[in-house]
């Protein structure tokens, strides 16, 4: 951890908790939130409102899942009301610091995405209207620069990735110190940002929602989980070649205790191997039926979030020490 925090070794075996493990997910969420509908939006190439059901998911959960992550994040740091000093006191080598520039950028422009997606009805509504109205211009104007779109998506792969970074980073948790965990972790985020989107874009705004469109991401689904449970095989594999404490932790961490019951109910059999048997069989071809699709993007997301419990927790309990 930065060492403004201090070093993990002065706290408890747990020294990350629950809210790590939502913020770990929240973030991932958010950021796979925002891929997904710029992906549909490029996809879709209609850029005049009104805007596919799935971009409208994208765009109304991103900014909040970050900004709840982020409270998350600073309340269970210990020290909140120092949090701004991260903000003065940028150490280029220290990966919490590189979060917080990272996390600085992508959230305005988070916010940005859903001004741009909803500034019709935000100028419209009673509510918002008084203090829109005013920004309006802006918005519009942002929306045209060109490359706006690029530099979202490239720091939404980054807030992705940047959670499994911020595990890896510690050198003395095996579990954490791979590098493929932050490709594991963006993987799985754009997994549960595909799953989210089309739970609130056909809850929400299923009137708007392009059949197509939802095909493209269910299709995209069927080809990012199968990758996702090639990445946890490429981690424990490799930890197994590594041998000494590694092999050790790795068959720890797959066989021992209640996370090992977590990682193959839970993580591999409810959050991958399932949404995947039913897409392959309940929502092969042409016509889907609701509730099924409703139901595969639900357990996909409550897989996504046991992965984030199953490492963070596996990860400070099985150290080989």
């Amino acid at each position: 951890m930065d060492i403004i925090w201090g070093d993990i070794t002065q706290y408890t075996e747990i020294a990350w908790g629950w809210p790590i493990a939502i913020y770990l997910f929240l973030a991932g969420l958010s950021g796979g939130a925002l891929i997904t509908a710029l992906l549909v939006k490029w996809i879709e190439g209609n850029e005049t409102p009104p805007w596919d059901g799935l971009i409208k998911a994208g765009a109304l959960i991103a900014p909040p899942t970050i900004i709840i992550g982020l409270a998350l994040l600073i309340v269970d740091l210990g020290k909140p009301l120092s949090f701004y000093l991260l903000m003065l006191h940028y150490q280029i080598t220290s990966v919490m610091s590189i979060g917080v520039i990272l996390l600085s950028i992508y959230t305005p422009l988070a916010l940005l995405f859903s001004a741009i997606i909803f500034k019709k009805p935000l100028s419209e509504q009673g509510w918002s209207a008084p203090w829109f109205k005013p920004l309006l211009p802006l918005v519009e104007r942002l929306e045209q620069t060109r490359s706006l779109e690029g530099i979202m998506c490239v720091l939404a792969v980054g807030v992705a990735t940047y959670t499994g970074f911020l595990l890896s980073a510690l050198v003395a948790k095996p579990l954490f110190n791979t590098p493929i965990l932050p490709l594991l972790f963006l993987v799985s985020g754009i997994s549960a940002g595909i799953a989210a989107n089309i739970l609130v874009g056909l809850t929400c705004f299923r009137s708007t929602v392009d059949e197509q469109n939802l095909k493209y991401l269910l299709a995209l689904d069927l080809r990012v989980i199968p990758f996702e449970l090639f990445m946890l095989f490429l981690l424990f594999t490799g930890m197994y070649f590594q041998g000494g404490q590694y092999y050790l932790i790795a068959k720890e961490a797959l066989t021992v205790g209640v996370w090992a019951k977590v990682f193959w109910i839970g993580v591999v059999g409810i959050g991958l191997i399932l949404p995947v048997a039913i897409a392959v069989t309940a929502l092969h071809g042409h016509v889907y039926r609701l509730r099924t699709v409703l139901f595969n993007s639900s357990i996909a997301l409550v897989g996504v979030v046991l992965l984030r419990f199953y490492f963070l927790y596996a990860g400070q309990i099985f150290t080989g020490s």
